[in-house]
């Protein structure tokens, strides 16, 4: 079976935690911060979990996982 390829961009957005979820970063946080509060700003830092809904896919992109 031929090596399979791995997603480049979701290789820079996604990684996998040790019990196998995905997580993910929040977006909205890179420029215009001037008029968000700073507890929004504050909050879009965190990471979170990707849904149970997409997760299928975004491990489907990466079939060798990312640390």
């Amino acid at each position: 079976m031929p090596k399979l390829k791995t997603h480049k961009g979701a290789a820079k957005r996604f990684r996998t935690t040790a019990s196998g979820r995905v997580k993910r970063g929040h977006s909205h946080c890179r420029h215009i911060l001037t008029k968000k509060s700073s507890k929004r700003k504050r909050l879009l830092d965190i990471d979170t979990m990707v849904s149970k809904a997409d997760e299928a896919k975004v491990l489907n992109m990466l079939p060798y996982g990312r640390n």
